[in-house]
Formats: C-alpha cells, sequence, structure tokens
C-alpha cells in the first residue's frame, strides 16, 4: 500500500519529455521509504525499472565485491552471462547496455554510499559514465539513493565535478501526521487521538515502523511485540541500522545521541570545548547526523534583532531513537535474555512524561502541518524554531517550545500533553511572552496546541489566540 508522497511524485513526473537522460539524488534515514517511493513512481510512469543496490557494510566487504555484485545485477536485468568489470568505467558501461532510449526507464542505484564508498575514484567514475554515455539516453530517470546523505552531500551535490547535472534533489522526510495514520487502515478512524499519538510517539512518521503497527491490538500490546521482545523490530533496528549507516565512525555518533536525548545542546555544550578546531569536528559530526535524520539543528532568527541566532542547539529529533535510547537500551540484555517481562506501559517509569516530550518532537517534526491551524500561509515564514533565551543581568530568561516569525508577528506556541491542562497554562505562557525579549514593531500572537482535557476556563479567558486540539494535526 503506497500512500501520502504526491508532491515528490510530482516532481519526479515532471522530468519526462526531455531528449536527454536526467539525474536524481534521494537521501534520508533507513526506512523512510525512498526506494518505494522511485519504484512506485516507475510503475505509476510505466517505466521499466532497473534497481542495483549496494550491499551492506561488513568486514570482508570490498571494491571488488561492490562491482561484482553491480555486474550480476547488471547480467540478471539483461538476461546474460555475468561478464567482470575490472573498473568502475567497464562496469558502468554493461549497465549502459542495457538502455536505450526508445522506452521510459527508472534506473536506481541505491544505497549509494555503499557502492562507492569502498573506491575514492567512483563518484569520477560515475562522473565519466553519466557525460559520456548514459545522460544520452532519452526517457531515462538516473536516481542515486542513499541512507548516508552526507556522502551524497559531499560526492553529488556538493562536488564541483557534478554541477549543474542533478536535475532533482529529494530529501524525503517522515510522512505526515494525516497520512501516517492512514497506513493502519479502517481502524484507525476507531482509534483515539491519545492511542494514535502514544504510538506516533514511538515510531514516528517512518513508514516502515507505521506499517509494523497492528491497530487491532493494544498499544501495550504493540509496544511489547515492537520494542521488548528479543525478535522485535525495534528492539534490533538501532544497531543494525545506525551501523550500517556509519560504519566504523558509529561509536562517536551513538556517544553524541546518548547526550543529546536527556536535553538540546549547542556545539560547544557537545565538544566540552569553544576550541575551533575541535568545534569544527564536532559540527561535521553533527551535520553528518542531520543528514541521517537523527538529528535536527534547531536555529533561526533572534526575534529581538532580526539576526540568525549565533549558538544553534542540535537535538534528537528521531522519535524512535528517543524512544530506544530511553527505553529500550538501558534493558537491553534483559530483554535479549527474554528475561523482561513488559506488560503495560505504566511500568516504564516516567513514560507519561516522556510522551509529552515526544508530542512535542512530533509537532516540531511537521511544523509546516501546522501553520495552516496558525491562519499563516508556509511561504511567510521566516522562522519557526524551539527558542531558549539566555538569561543575563538585564533580562530574564525564558523557553518557547516553538517560535514563529513572519516580517510583521511573532506566535509564541506552547505545545502540552497532560491529562488534565488547567488555567495554570495562561499563566505559564504569559510569563514566558513578559519575558520574551523582541522588536516591538512586531505584533505577538499566542497558540496552544495539546492533547488531553482542556479545561474550559482556557478557552473562555480568550488568551490564546489559536487553540489547537491534538486532533486537527491528522485532519
Amino acid at each position: 500500500m503506497f500512500i501520502g508522497r504526491e508532491r515528490e511524485i510530482d516532481l519526479l513526473n515532471a522530468l519526462w519529455g526531455r531528449d536527454s537522460g536526467v539525474l536524481v539524488t534521494c537521501r534520508g534515514r533507513r526506512r523512510i521509504g525512498k526506494s518505494t517511493l522511485i519504484e512506485e513512481f516507475a510503475a505509476r510512469s510505466r517505466a521499466r525499472f532497473i534497481s542495483i543496490e549496494g550491499l551492506a557494510p561488513h568486514k570482508r566487504m570490498s571494491d571488488d565485491v561492490q562491482r561484482r555484485r553491480f555486474c550480476e545485477k547488471v547480467a540478471e536485468y539483461g538476461q546474460r552471462p555475468i561478464e567482470a568489470a575490472a573498473t568502475w568505467a567497464l562496469a558502468f558501461a554493461q549497465l549502459d547496455s542495457l538502455l536505450s532510449g526508445e522506452e521510459r526507464t527508472v534506473v536506481l542505484l541505491d544505497e549509494i554510499s555503499w557502492m562507492g564508498g569502498w573506491n575514492p575514484d567512483f563518484p569520477g567514475y560515475l562522473k565519466e559514465a553519466w557525460d559520456k554515455r548514459l545522460r544520452k539516453h532519452g526517457n531515462l530517470v538516473f536516481v542515486l539513493c542513499g541512507s548516508v546523505s552526507a556522502w551524497i552531500a559531499e560526492n553529488i551535490l556538493d562536488s564541483t565535478g557534478f554541477v549543474g547535472r542533478n536535475s532533482l534533489d529529494i530529501e524525503l522526510k517522515e510522512l505526515p501526521l494525516k497520512d501516517a495514520v492512514r497506513l493502519w487502515g479502517p481502524t484507525a478512524e476507531r482509534m483515539s487521538t491519545r492511542e494514535k499519538l502514544d504510538l506516533l510517539s514511538i515510531v514516528g512518521g517512518v513508514p516502515k515502523y507505521l506499517e509494523e503497527v497492528r491497530p487491532s491490538l493494544s498499544v501495550d500490546e504493540n509496544i511489547r511485540r515492537m520494542c521488548f521482545m528479543p525478535n522485535g523490530i525495534l528492539f534490533r533496528e538501532f544497531d543494525e541500522t545506525f551501523n550500517e549507516v556509519f560504519g566504523r565512525k558509529a561509536k562517536l555518533r551513538g556517544r553524541i545521541l546518548r547526550e543529546l536525548v536527556e536535553r538540546p545542546l549547542t556545539v560547544a555544550e557537545i565538544a566540552g570545548s569553544d576550541d575551533a578546531e575541535t568545534s569544527g569536528a564536532y559540527s561535521r559530526t553533527l551535520a553528518e547526523l542531520c543528514h541521517a535524520g537523527y538529528v535536527a539543528r534547531d536555529d533561526g532568527m533572534n526575534p529581538l534583532t532580526g539576526k540568525t541566532i549565533r549558538k544553534a542547539r542540535f537535538r534528537v529529533s528521531d522519535n524512535y531513537v528517543r524512544f530506544y535510547l530511553r527505553y529500550i537500551e538501558p534493558r537491553r540484555n534483559a530483554i535479549a535474555r527474554g528475561l523482561f517481562e513488559f506488560s503495560s506501559a505504566e511500568q516504564l517509569p516516567g513514560l507519561q512524561a516522556f510522551f509529552g516530550l515526544q508530542f512535542e518532537n512530533l509537532v516540531l517534526n511537521h511544523i509546516g502541518d501546522l501553520f495552516p491551524h496558525l491562519g499563516i500561509d508556509k511561504s511567510l515564514v521566516l522562522s519557526a524554531f524551539p527558542y531558549v533565551q539566555a538569561a543575563t543581568q538585564r533580562r530574564r530568561g525564558c523557553q518557547i517550545d516553538l517560535l514563529v516569525q513572519t516580517q510583521r508577528i511573532l506566535i509564541v506556541v506552547e505545545i502540552k500533553r497532560r491529562a488534565e491542562i488547567g488555567y495554570g497554562i495562561i499563566d505559564e505562557v504569559s510569563e514566558k511572552v513578559a519575558r520574551l525579549a523582541h522588536d516591538k514593531s512586531l505584533s505577538v500572537r499566542t497558540a496552544l496546541v495539546y492533547d488531553g482535557r482542556l479545561s474550559p476556563r482556557v478557552e473562555a479567558d480568550r488568551f490564546f489566540d489559536f487553540v489547537i486540539p491534538a486532533d486537527r494535526l491528522f485532519e
């Protein structure tokens, strides 16, 4: 079942009708549906589909092994004997021999960083093959796809060798919440908002994880089955995908994730130093984690000066990773030996408070879906991010869940999940607005995005300009 991604399909469809081939890059975290998107595009286009995937890294992996696998797949699609290739130039020549301009063809080189990461000359061979052979085929969409987005950025998007050659870059994000729940079929219509949010707090909008949810079962049973059993997909997933994406670099990146899951941090706080060289190394590592879809960089405009804030904060943006590091990993040994008996979410200490943070993270990951409920068009938004105003001798600090800025207004957005949300929420946000230092030419609005039972007095008071119950996020 394929749901959503209509914008991406439209962008890809617009590439047909050119006299020469077009080069596309598609990147995003593991399990986000990159390969499925390209396959669906090919099917809707009634195009011939050739998919060759790089082999996952292991200790005995080499460039020769990757190239041999490439030639095996070419032979399979060409229905001919396997022909060894001593270089990637010869391997790409074999692929070229499969193509013609007579029929629409989509070629997908999947997990391109695995395929080419063992040979520093691979991007050069690919560029040469594209320039001299592959691009000359009309009706060809040639897609480079991968989970190690940093490799694609460095070797393709930011490479001087590929300047002007890439026709489209798709960075695939989580499914919008309204599409995410559609993957659960008709049962989703009978699920409460709280039940949907509990599950989304763990799996986010990642299609592969969403498909593993059995909506007919209870939330507790889904959590037990996926997370706290030795063969559960979300029990095994972190080590498998994280090591595949980062390989030998996984240990340092894992350590950084474990720091960030506690609270958002700046580069200097993570590095433990203001030294430029050390901070630069950590900045590059954080950029890789952001490219991979695990971490978000929260920065935007200072509401007082209108300039970009100097110290961006980084947070773990992936809901599954956040849940894994907080609740699965500490129990990993017991789960692996079948000694952890999970019966209810209530037995996990602090889970409901943690789900409040997960709800906030869900909203931040789908900010674009929130703008219509705030009465603004996405094109008007100059900045939208969690804002922390540091305390100084002259002003008090404040922390705002989401601060949205346009040319004329600031919207202070409070994101709250509680069983009961009382009148005190107005006092909390009122204090934040009073402390917020901002350009006085900007009007200030307030918004509440909530899950729980809201006191009638809150809406009656009309302090909040926008009151958005969580179920509207699924519209």
